[in-house]
């Protein structure tokens, strides 16, 4: 079966609980788990039919000269158990670990797919340490609790049922007596269960929080040594890592009281039988042989049950990061609309905005009553001092965000009627802080295009965003790998790779985000030439903060608190009082 083409539903793991939860995962390897214990309790058979041959062999073989030529033929048997028990161990090893590892896959799979999807006001307020350390840490202990500890608690019950089943047709004494301890041993291991598990929560939240600090950081370094902050921010590692540590600490703690406590137990079990089987055979109650066999097989009682602090252990954990994975599965992702069989056709780009109302949270408004009209080919710019909502307002358009009230309408329809994979393959977005990836420079500007592209059009749009100069300066040219976040590379190189990669995507809606704000001027109107021509017959919506990137504009809007306070061309909004007007004096005067 294939592992990633599983029709099993992760989503629903969301409602189930924890135990449930973990079983249902299992879905589509259960039959393997099933066959791995299965061959553990092969291996236990194995194993108790040896101590019973011991026992065998040591009350008449050894005492009856009559065995003595059959010798070989017990060795051959004691052999093939061990054969038998050593095969069956390492099928269920390799039956647990690939089923394991088919599990993990699926599931990483699944949550890198799920987290791609979620909205963006989800990733507006989560940690990207904490979820990759869902995603790697977390799935990591469930793949340990799945290879190691999901069929040892086979082993653990197989174990202890044939063993003692097997004590107790020898002697139900002793069978009754190597279990007498077993219920203290039971209760210390649950108690132990519900504080391993808080405590072990803790320890990986944690954990996340010190991921995210290194992540940010190092991210950050060049602002931290700018700002000659780097003993601050070692400051704050300590204390965060002094937090991990105390908890930690108090993990082992709960480890160094549990595990010497059941050894105790364990041991004072295990020589209760031996003292008293002892006195039994020295009395002739037992034969030496029945002793040898009882005082075998009744450590594989106990310790095996001993050992299950080490399954409490790694079931804890695991129930921890599935319920840590399950919150985020648990989050509902975006409709994408990839798979539906009718796709809408093309967009022409008319927008109309009416009575057009936005809130990140319930009373918190950012736009109130936007209302205005683009017609196909238009170019609308927007201005406005910082937190006005120009870049809340652009993002309505691809659906980064849903408006909370009035109407969207996208050439006739409500916007938010179209599928988001098909409206966002039709809207380019130029922001206004680029990101590019730890790739070539011809892989950063093909990303978008979703379709096959050759050199000769990689080129042009680099040409049209004014870049092909400069990238055919560098000794690789488009081969160039461009640092992490680009960082081998200017700010004005950035912006204008990013506009490339825009332009080759052909979009029918255009947005631009300050794009030109870290280019030269002379750069900025080599670019504007470029994308004069790039927006005929598009939408195109540009936020700029320099009014001589708007005046062309078919339509300019000033927004402020949300609100647009002034509409209308360059050559009538100059005329009137306001803040477009204040711009322009402000500028010119400078630039004079």
């Amino acid at each position: 079966m294939s592992v990633i083409d599983s029709k099993i539903d992760l989503r629903s793991l969301s409602s189930a609980g924890g135990i449930s939860g973990m079983w249902r995962l299992m879905s589509g390897f259960k039959l393997v788990f099933l066959v791995a214990v299965l061959s553990l309790g092969i291996a236990a058979m194995a194993r108790t039919a040896t101590f019973l041959l011991l026992r065998f062999f040591v009350d008449r073989v050894l005492v009856d000269p009559g065995w003595a030529r059959r010798l070989p033929l017990f060795a051959l048997v004691f052999i093939a158990l061990a054969v038998m028990e050593g095969g069956a161990s390492f099928m269920r090893g390799k039956l647990a670990a690939g089923a394991a590892e088919g599990v993990t896959l699926r599931l990483r799979n699944f949550l890198y797919d799920h987290i791609q999807r979620l909205s963006f006001s989800y990733h507006d307020h989560s940690s990207t340490g904490e979820l990759i350390e869902r995603v790697t840490s977390d799935v990591d202990t469930l793949r340990r609790f799945y290879a190691e500890q999901a069929t040892e608690i086979g082993r653990i019950i197989a174990l202890f049922v044939f063993n003692l089943t097997a004590v107790a047709s020898l002697n139900r004494l002793l069978a009754l007596l190597s279990v007498v301890l077993m219920p203290l041993i039971l209760i210390q291991a649950g108690w132990f269960f519900k504080r391993i598990s808080v405590v072990y929560e803790q320890y990986q939240e944690q954990e996340a929080r010190l991921s995210s600090m290194l992540q940010e950081n190092i991210s950050a370094i060049r602002i931290v040594r700018a700002f000659a902050r780097h003993k601050f921010e070692i400051r704050r590692f300590e204390k965060e890592n002094w937090q991990k540590f105390q908890r930690g600490r108090q993990f082992l703690m709960l480890h160094s009281f549990y595990w010497p406590t059941s050894d105790i137990l364990c041991t004072i079990q295990m020589l209760l039988i031996f003292f008293l089987g002892a006195g039994m055979a020295i009395s002739g109650e037992i034969s030496l042989g029945t002793y040898m066999a009882i005082s075998s097989m009744v450590i594989w009682i106990i310790w095996p049950m001993r050992n299950l602090g080490r399954v409490v252990i790694q079931a804890s954990s695991a129930l921890v990061s599935y319920r840590r994975v399950s919150r985020i599965i648990s989050e509902e992702p975006e409709d994408f609309g990839i798979n539906r069989q009718v796709q809408p056709q093309p967009i022409k780009g008319q927008v109309d905005f009416s009575g057009v109302s936005f809130e990140y949270r319930a009373g918190e408004g950012v736009l109130h009553q936007i209302s205005f009209s683009c017609k196909p080919g238009q170019l609308i710019a927007l201005l406005g001092k910082a937190g006005s909502g120009k870049t809340t307002l652009v993002n309505l358009l691809p659906r980064s965000y849903d408006y909370t009230g009035g109407s969207l309408m996208l050439d006739g329809r409500e916007l938010t009627s179209y599928p988001l994979h098909a409206l966002r393959s039709q809207i380019g977005i130029v922001e206004q802080e680029p990101f590019l990836f730890s790739r070539t420079i011809r892989e950063n500007i093909i990303y978008g295009a979703g379709r096959e592209v050759n050199q000769q059009e990689i080129e042009e749009a680099a040409r049209a965003a004014a870049i092909h100069e400069v990238i055919m300066s560098f000794p690789q040219g488009y081969n160039t790998p461009v640092g992490e976040r680009g960082v081998t590379l200017s700010g004005g190189q950035k912006q204008r790779l990013a506009i490339a990669r825009t332009i080759l995507k052909n979009p029918r809606i255009l947005i631009l985000d300050d794009a030109t704000s870290s280019v030269d001027s002379e750069t900025e109107e080599l670019i504007q030439r470029a994308l004069s021509r790039l927006m005929e017959g598009r939408s195109s919506f540009v936020i700029a903060h320099r009014v001589q990137s708007v005046m062309r504009a078919d339509k300019i809007l000033v927004l402020e608190q949300g609100r647009i306070v002034q509409e209308g061309i360059h050559r009538v909004l100059i005329q009137e009082e306001g803040f477009y007007k204040q711009i322009f004096d402000l500028q010119f005067a400078e630039l004079a």
